[in-house]
């Protein structure tokens, strides 16, 4: 049988499948061709990420595909319910990613804190003529320890960034309309494990008490942070989205970073992705990543492998 990687797949899920008689072909295809390139082809896994989409129309004119995999945790780009009802088997690998996306949240957080979003630009530019003038611009960073951090969708990558905040001694407040409280176990280098239990309280509750808030949220129809939201919020607070472009009201972002309601924001994720729109790109309170919460090296190979697995316990 053929799996079609299209979006890529590590070596060592390739190596998982060929071992187990399957055909890789990572080949890009592009939307357009891809129902032809299927038929013509024979495919019967159709592995995608984000770029890919996998809509009815494609259900419907490929029938040798029995199995759609996506390498990572939202599915908005599959028609899950649909593909399920004409018999595919629809997968994916929600916890594979979950610790690169939270290292990513707090890799913003520390840089925004310390203002490192902006010294590196401004550094090559004036580090030898304005040395003591940056120095100065840059002197009132702020520390992570003793700070409320606030998870906003509480399921495994938000439980995973609540950890990291544990360990970096944040007091940590979560709201998830799914989870009344979530066990955490952060496991140290010499094996020793210390729980924590975190009971959800509501998202009012969460805004009001955060000094960094992140959110970890499937795509939706409405915001889940609008301008509403953002008036409930500290003053000064620091935000992270690398959840899905759409969750958080951009136009209200960068009015409440002017208002000064908004100290400092991340964005991994964007409403007009990939044309990100040019106001955030030139956002100097704004530090911005294109889209790489799940882009480590140890997730993909992570991802890789559980796709395999998955494919061989289903397919044989």
């Amino acid at each position: 049988m053929k799996v079609l990687a299209n979006d890529g797949i590590s070596q060592s899920g390739i190596n998982a499948l060929e071992a187990a008689g399957y055909e890789v072909i990572t080949t890009t295809v592009a939307q357009e061709q891809l129902q032809n390139y299927i038929n013509d082809n024979e495919i019967s896994v159709l592995l995608v990420r984000s770029a890919t989409k996998v809509r009815q129309d494609l259900i419907d004119n490929c029938p040798s595909l029995k199995v759609i995999g996506r390498g990572g945790v939202g599915m908005d780009n599959i028609d899950v319910e649909y593909a399920r009802e004409k018999g595919l088997h629809v997968i994916n690998t929600p916890a594979a990613s979950s610790h690169s996306v939270a290292e990513l949240v707090f890799g913003h957080f520390y840089g925004l804190a310390r203002f490192l979003h902006k010294s590196n630009r401004d550094m090559p530019l004036e580090g030898d003529a304005n040395f003591k003038g940056l120095k100065k611009a840059y002197a009132k960073g702020t520390e992570l320890k003793g700070k409320t951090l606030g998870v906003i969708g509480f399921g495994r990558i938000g439980q995973a960034t609540a950890k990291i905040g544990i360990g970096a001694g944040m007091n940590v407040v979560a709201f998830d309309p799914f989870i009344e409280k979530a066990n955490l176990e952060l496991e140290f280098f010499d094996g020793q494990k210390v729980n924590f239990e975190i009971e959800t309280i509501s998202k009012e509750a969460v805004l009001k008490q955060a000094d960094f808030l992140t959110l970890h949220v499937p795509a939706q129809k409405d915001y889940v942070i609008d301008e509403a939201d953002f008036n409930i919020m500290k003053d000064g607070v620091i935000i992270a989205n690398a959840a899905r472009g759409g969750v958080v009201n951009e136009v209200a972002l960068v009015k409440a970073i002017e208002s000064g309601k908004v100290a400092r924001a991340a964005l991994d994720v964007f409403e007009k992705e990939p044309q990100p729109e040019i106001q955030l790109l030139m956002n100097s309170a704004l530090s911005l990543t294109p889209h790489t919460g799940a882009a480590t090296n140890e997730a993909q190979d992570r991802i890789g492998v559980e796709l395999a697995d998955q494919i061989i316990s289903i397919l044989g």
